[in-house]
């Protein structure tokens, strides 16, 4: 069973840039399909990006494409959100999360085995 932990959430103005981190530990790191969510208020929690286990394949929601960029480091056990060109809507708690043995990336949330407490993201207009 892996434990997550995200940080490097915070306050940006729109057009600025935050890098969120994903610390597993408890598990074999790249044994899981790991994706990013997020959960604005007052609506569903969706896929942002998701990454294989090797990291050689990344999704993106249409939302976040050429703007976000998704990462791993397998040897620290990390995932990476890279948040560029921020807008107002992209406010929202923003949740890794882990797909233990799958063989392709979902966007689906049911499809996740594990999930960390989230971290707050505010974009200021």
């Amino acid at each position: 069973q892996v434990q997550l932990v995200e940080s490097g959430g915070g306050l940006v103005q729109a057009g600025g840039s935050l890098r969120l981190s994903c610390a597993a530990s408890g598990g074999t790191f790249n044994g899981y399909v790991m994706g990013w969510f997020r959960q604005a208020p007052g609506k569903e929690r969706e896929f942002v990006a998701g990454i294989s286990r090797s990291g050689g394949s990344t999704y993106y929601a249409d939302s976040v494409k050429g703007r976000f960029t998704i990462s791993r480091d397998n040897a620290k056990n990390t995932l990476y959100l890279q948040m560029n060109s921020l807008k107002p809507e992209d406010t929202a708690v923003y949740y890794c999360a882990a797909d233990y043995a799958a063989n392709f990336v979902s966007a689906t949330r049911r499809a996740y085995d594990y999930w960390g407490q989230g971290t707050q993201v505010t974009v200021s207009s």
